[in-house]
C-alpha cells in the first residue's frame, strides 16, 4: 500500500459538515491501493459531537493526534459565552448580539488570527511531522481546509522533506462568502492573499468542490485545478425496514442555517399560499434540523410561519439520513453571496440520494442548478424570485395531495463517495509519478 498523510482539523467524534468529505475518502482509499494516516488535533473546538461517525473509520486506521492551543477562551469571554459553549461557523448566532462586541470579535478574528484561529498549531505540527516522517515516510501529504492552517502545515512539511502535496479546498479562502465581513485592514487582506497564493503556487495538485470554484481560483492563480465534488455514501442510505414518509407536507432543511442562507422570498411565498389555501394550513410542517441564525427565526415569525416550524437542534448523521428520507421536500439553500454560483454543499448530494425532491433557492445559473437539472432531482428559484418559489411549492404540494411526490434521479452514481474516492486516488497517483 502507498501511504498518504491527511492533515485535517475536523475528525470524528467531531460532527458537522467539515468532517464528512475526508472521513469518506479515508473509508474507501484502501480500495484504490492507498493506506490513509490521519493527523488531527487531540482537543479541537468543534461545533458538534457525533459518535455515529466513528463507524466509518476503517479498522486499524492510524490517527495521530497532538494538542492544539486555540484562543477561544478569550473569544468566548468577549462574547459573553460560557466556557463549554460551542463556537459556530460562518458568523451564525442564535441570539442577537451586542453590535460593538460582535464587530470587535470579527475584527480580531480576521486581523489577528491569520490564516485563522488555529494558527498556533502550525509550528508544533510542522516540528512533529518532520521528525515523524523522516523515520516513517509517506508517499503524499494531503491538507484539507478550511481551516487553512492545515495548508500552511503541509506547505512547510512538503517543502522541508520534498514529499508531494495535494491541497484540498472544501471552501474558498479569500473568496469565501463571509471574507468581506471580516473587517480586514489592508495589511491583513494582503497577508491572507499572500498565504493563499503560496498554497496555490506550491501544491503539487489543488482539488476543489465545484467547477465555478475552479474558475474563481484560476482568477487568483492560473494553474490546473481538479474538481472533485462532495457526494453521498450508499451505505448511509440503507436501513432495515421501511422508511415511511411524513403524513404532513414537510419541508425540511438539514444543517446550519446562517443569515446568508435566509430565504426571505420562500417564507413570503409560503405565507401567501398558507393564507390562500386552507388545506395547506393543516398539512404544512417546516422542519429545521441544526443550528438556526436568529435572523431566520425573525423572518419566519414576521411571515406568520412560526406555528408551522418544528426545530431539532442537532441529530447524529445516522439519524439525519433517516429524516431526509422521511421528509416530503428537502430544502437546499445557497448562500446569497458573491460566490453563490460555486457553492455545492455536502448535504445536496445526500438529498439527491434520499429519493425525495429538492426545493432549492439560489442562482439559476450556478453549479447546484446545473446538477439539479442534469439529475432531475428538484426545482430551483432565484433569491428574489417570489413567484418562482411560489410556483415550485405549489407544484410539489399538488403532487403531494395526489400521492405522487417523488423523484427517481438520473446520472447520480458519479456522485457516490466510493466513485469520488477513485478520482481522488488517481490524483494522488499522478503527483507521486511527477
Amino acid at each position: 500500500m502507498k501511504k498518504a498523510l491527511i492533515i485535517s482539523y475536523y475528525w470524528p467524534p467531531a460532527g458537522g459538515a467539515g468532517v464528512q468529505r475526508w472521513l469518506k475518502f479515508v473509508k474507501y482509499l484502501r480500495l484504490y491501493g492507498w493506506e490513509p494516516i490521519v493527523f488531527t488535533p487531540s482537543n479541537p473546538e468543534s461545533p458538534e459531537t457525533d459518535e455515529s461517525l466513528l463507524k466509518d473509520i476503517p479498522e486499524n486506521t492510524e490517527v495521530i493526534k497532538i494538542p492544539i492551543w486555540e484562543p477561544y477562551t478569550f473569544y468566548k469571554r468577549l462574547q459573553g459565552k460560557k466556557k463549554g459553549e460551542r463556537i459556530q461557523a460562518a458568523f451564525l448566532s442564535e441570539k442577537k448580539q451586542n453590535p460593538f462586541i460582535e464587530n470587535l470579535s470579527v475584527w480580531i478574528r480576521g486581523n489577528i488570527f491569520i490564516p485563522d484561529a488555529r494558527k498556533f498549531w502550525i509550528r508544533p505540527s510542522v516540528k512533529f511531522l518532520v521528525n515523524r516522517l523522516r523515520k516513517e515516510p509517506v508517499d503524499v501529504i494531503i491538507s484539507t481546509g478550511p481551516p487553512h492552517t492545515t495548508h500552511m502545515i503541509a506547505l512547510q512539511v512538503s517543502r522541508t522533506l520534498g514529499i508531494p502535496w495535494i491541497a484540498d479546498f472544501r471552501d474558498p479562502w479569500t473568496q469565501i462568502d463571509f471574507y468581506h465581513d471580516l473587517k480586514l485592514s489592508a495589511a491583513a487582506d494582503k497577508k491572507h492573499h499572500r498565504l493563499e497564493r503560496s498554497v496555490l503556487e506550491q501544491a503539487d495538485a489543488v482539488t476543489v468542490i465545484s467547477p465555478s470554484m475552479a474558475t474563481d481560483f484560476r482568477g487568483l492563480f492560473d494553474r490546473s485545478y481538479e474538481v472533485i465534488t462532495n457526494g453521498y455514501d450508499e451505505e448511509d442510505t440503507v436501513f432495515s425496514g421501511v422508511i415511511e414518509t411524513d403524513s404532513k407536507f414537510s419541508i425540511a432543511h438539514i444543517g446550519t442555517l446562517t443569515g446568508s442562507r435566509n430565504p426571505v422570498s420562500l417564507w413570503k411565498a409560503l405565507s401567501g399560499l398558507v393564507n390562500e389555501m386552507p388545506e395547506l394550513q393543516n398539512d404544512l410542517e417546516i422542519k429545521l434540523v441544526g443550528k438556526v441564525d436568529y435572523s431566520v427565526t425573525e423572518s419566519l415569525e414576521a411571515a406568520g410561519l412560526g406555528r408551522f416550524v418544528k426545530r431539532t437542534e442537532y441529530l447524529p448523521h445516522s439519524e439525519v439520513v433517516k429524516v431526509q428520507q422521511q421528509s416530503q421536500v428537502l430544502l437546499l439553500l445557497i448562500n446569497n453571496t458573491p460566490n453563490a454560483k460555486s457553492i455545492l454543499t455536502g448535504k445536496f448530494f445526500e438529498y439527491m440520494a434520499s429519493g425525495r425532491p429538492v426545493l432549492c433557492i439560489g442562482p439559476c445559473d450556478g453549479d447546484a442548478a446545473a446538477i439539479l437539472k442534469e439529475t432531475e432531482t428538484g426545482l430551483i428559484s432565484g433569491f428574489d424570485d417570489l413567484e418562482g418559489a411560489r410556483a415550485n411549492i405549489h407544484h410539489f404540494y399538488h403532487l403531494f395531495k395526489e400521492g405522487r411526490l417523488e423523484v427517481s434521479g438520473k446520472n447520480t452514481a458519479r456522485f457516490s463517495r466510493k466513485e469520488l474516492t477513485g478520482k481522488m486516488a488517481a490524483i494522488m497517483d499522478s503527483v507521486i509519478r511527477k
